[in-house]
């Protein structure tokens, strides 16, 4: 292999840097002097703002709540695992995980439920 000239290694140096070309993202590169790579720093990169995560649950228990549920009553199976009253809603949602809404259903027949307390379960309440 043959040694490169310094010029020729200062054009190859730019050349895997962007030469002063305007790349992705609206970065653009400034003429360096020869023999000078400018490599720009982490602040000179713009930054990308990120939607922040949807709130998860809290778990309120490691085991279901046995429950007698009975038919017709309109009941809130609390979601955000926040509320007092588990396992049903009492509205504390609202104030500490307003993306989280309780689960309303209504009992067909009188009887005995367990309904989960880890509020993870992939078939609630």
């Amino acid at each position: 292999m043959l040694p490169l000239r310094p010029a020729a290694l200062v054009t190859l140096m730019r050349a895997a840097a962007g030469g002063g070309r305007r790349r992705a993202g609206g970065v653009r590169r400034r003429r360096d002097p020869p023999g000078v790579l400018h490599v720009p720093s982490l602040s000179s990169v713009p930054q990308v703002r990120r939607c922040s995560a949807p709130p998860q649950p809290v778990i309120a228990a490691k085991q279901p709540f046995p429950v007698e549920l009975k038919a017709g009553k309109k009941y809130a199976w609390c979601a955000c695992g926040h509320s007092g009253s588990q396992p049903f809603c009492d509205g504390t949602h609202k104030k500490v995980t307003p993306g989280i809404s309780p689960l309303r259903f209504t009992p067909e027949e009188d009887k005995m439920a367990w309904l989960c307390g880890c509020k993870r379960t992939r078939s609630p309440p």
